[in-house]
This record gives C-alpha cells, sequence and structure tokens, in this order.
C-alpha cells in the first residue's frame, strides 16, 4: 500500500483490483477534505490503468467502514469562518459521490460495522455493497441540525414505501437485513469471512466473489412495521406525519414520534422536502446539485452549530433548537434553502 500506516487513505493494488482502505480507525474512518480529494484522484488513475479491472473499498479497525463526515471542521467553519472551507469540502465531495456512482469499473464496497453519513456517500452508490451482521447503516444528520447529503436524499426517496421518509426524520440506522431492504445494499457477506471475500476480488470478478461467498441476508425489522411507516409517512407536512404517528395506537409509532420531535424542527422540514423534491429528481447529479443548495445555506442555520456542538463537542445531548418548535418553523424556513445560489458543478 502507498504511504505510511499513519496516512489516511491507503491506496494499493493486487492482481486485479485496487483497493481503497479508510485509515483512520480511531475515528471510525471518518472522512476530511484530504482524504476525498485522495480518494478522488486514485479512482481517476485507475480509470485507464487496463491492470485495474475492478476497486473496493473498506475501512480500517473493527468498528465500521466509516462513520461520517468530519463534522467538527464544519462546525468550526460555521462558527468561526465564512463556510467557504465546508462549502469546498461538500464540492468535491459530493462530485466524488456521481464519480462513484458513474465509474466505469465495477466499484465494491464493504459496509462493514458503522456506515453513516459520508460514509454512506462512499459506498451506497456503488455497484457491489455488502453489509455484514455487524452493519449499521444510516443517515443521522436531522440530529445534530442538517439534512441527509451526499446523495442520501436520492437513496432513501426511492426505498419502497415510506421507509425512506421514516429513516430521514428519525435517523435511525439500520442492520444488514433493513439496509437491503432500502435500497442501500445489496449483499450479505458474514463478518468472519470478509478476509476472503476481499482476498478473492484479487483474482475473481465481483460478481464470482459474491456468488461465492454470500449468503441469505437475515430479516430485518422494518417490513413488519410497512403498514403503519407508509399511512404515517404519507402526510403532507411533518406535524401531520407525528400527528399520525401519535394517534396511530402502535407503541412503536408513538415511540417513533417522541424520537422525531427530540430533532432540529428546521431540519425536520427542510428535510422532508429534500426528500419529496429528489422523489422527482430522475439523475443522482440533479439530487447531489439540490443537497449543495440546501447544505450551503444551512451553515447559516444557528442549528447545525447547535446540533454538533450538542452530540459531538460538549456531547450533554441537550441540543437547544432555533426554532424550538415544529409550528415556529415557517414556510418560507423550509423553501430558501432550496433557492441558495451555491452550484456544485461550477469550474
Amino acid at each position: 500500500m502507498t504511504g505510511p500506516d499513519d496516512e489516511p487513505v491507503l491506496t494499493s493494488t493486487e492482481g486485479r483490483v485496487a483497493r481503497i482502505v479508510l485509515n483512520r480507525p480511531r475515528v471510525i474512518n471518518a472522512l476530511n477534505h484530504a482524504m476525498v480529494l485522495r480518494i478522488d484522484a486514485a479512482l481517476a488513475g485507475w480509470r485507464a490503468d487496463p491492470q485495474v479491472e475492478a476497486v473496493v473499498i473498506t475501512g480500517a479497525g473493527e468498528r465500521g467502514l466509516c462513520a461520517g463526515g468530519d463534522i467538527r471542521a464544519v462546525h468550526d467553519d460555521a462558527s468561526r469562518g465564512d463556510g467557504r472551507e465546508a462549502a469546498a469540502f461538500w464540492r468535491d465531495e459530493y462530485r466524488l459521490n456521481a464519480s462513484i456512482a458513474s465509474y466505469p469499473k465495477p466499484y465494491v464496497a464493504v459496509m462493514d460495522g458503522i456506515v453513516m453519513g459520508g460514509g454512506v456517500g462512499v459506498s451506497a452508490h456503488s455497484d457491489v455493497r455488502v453489509v455484514t451482521e455487524r452493519s449499521l447503516v444510516g443517515m443521522p444528520e436531522t440530529a445534530i441540525g442538517f439534512v441527509p447529503d451526499v446523495g442520501g436524499t436520492y437513496l432513501l426517496s426511492r426505498a419502497p414505501g415510506e421507509l425512506g421518509t421514516h429513516l430521514a426524520l428519525t435517523g435511525m440506522p439500520v442492520g444488514a437485513g433493513d439496509a437491503v431492504l432500502c435500497g442501500l445494499a445489496d449483499h450479505f457477506v458474514p463478518s468472519d469471512r470478509l478476509t476472503e471475500f476481499t482476498a478473492a476480488l484479487a483474482h475473481e470478478t465481483p460478481e464470482a466473489a459474491v456468488a461465492e461467498f454470500a449468503t441469505p441476508c437475515p430479516d430485518g425489522e422494518l417490513a413488519a412495521h410497512r403498514e403503519w411507516i407508509d399511512h404515517c409517512y404519507a402526510a403532507d407536512s411533518v406535524e401531520e406525519i407525528v400527528a399520525r404517528l401519535r394517534s396511530s395506537g402502535i407503541t412503536a409509532a408513538k415511540q417513533t414520534a417522541e424520537i422525531i420531535l427530540a430533532k432540529s424542527p428546521t431540519s425536520l422540514k427542510v428535510t422532508l422536502a429534500a426528500v419529496r423534491r429528489a422523489r422527482g429528481l430522475s439523475r443522482l447529479e440533479d439530487v447531489l446539485a439540490q443537497e449543495f443548495r440546501v447544505s450551503c445555506a444551512m451553515l447559516s442555520s444557528p442549528d447545525l452549530v447547535e446540533g454538533v456542538r450538542a452530540q459531538i463537542i460538549d456531547k450533554d445531548r441537550n441540543p437547544r433548537w432555533s426554532p424550538a418548535k415544529l409550528a415556529e418553523v415557517s414556510a418560507q424556513d423550509v423553501q430558501w434553502p432550496f433557492a441558495h445560489s451555491a452550484d456544485l458543478w461550477a469550474s
């Protein structure tokens, strides 16, 4: 592998495959700007390399592929800077997400352990998405006053029924079975066979390796709740969704309402609008462009700084949202992020 072991991204080639290893295990391989640029450069180099027939991405350590983006750096830029560094990070990150989705060679993502936020962006847009019994896949952005990004609203808007809306608003992670059900993953490989699976990719096609090592995926939990999820989340507003959940007479639904109400009211309403709008956009690139506008706009929202403070920095888990209630979030508060002037594809 290139570079010393303390480099945040390790790259190598072996046989027919090129390998990317996210290498910040102490922070569950959280992505920063330098890592995004390194991955993008590696993919660009392998694109025309005839010796490389496939790419596989894994995470160092035992805890997960990637816990998300470096949200602390975004917090610092939003609170003490002008937001340019965060916007530059997102621009390159979202462009990388699009590049992965359109990569001309098979791209295999091993989504073992924790795969959150930015980790979803570098894995769930790929050709072959492998989960294990240890996988926890999610978009937890509403808990930090933000909105699902990295193509998350594209993926969630295309989940069966209203499952994606449920995951987007609650920020709840799912295991292997539900990740496959929701279209976030494809195949299940037991974690004790991952070493053999990734080794096989050096001399087998991804299809052959999957056929050899994948096993039936364990059942998830969401399928049993589809009836109330599809009914409650089909409502036109977050307030109505919460009201339906509370009045459903179903314990799990009522508990879900309380989970939602702990999130940023502004983020909840913008997230619902983002997922609904993403359903009407046919291309991932167009959804990423929408997410970039929204993300850049949210840099000026007090809830992003406050949410990261409460969850990541002070860890008091007691954010003071502004506005504090859903009813206080106006239609203008919801609409203006989508009209932000940020252009993802500008040179």
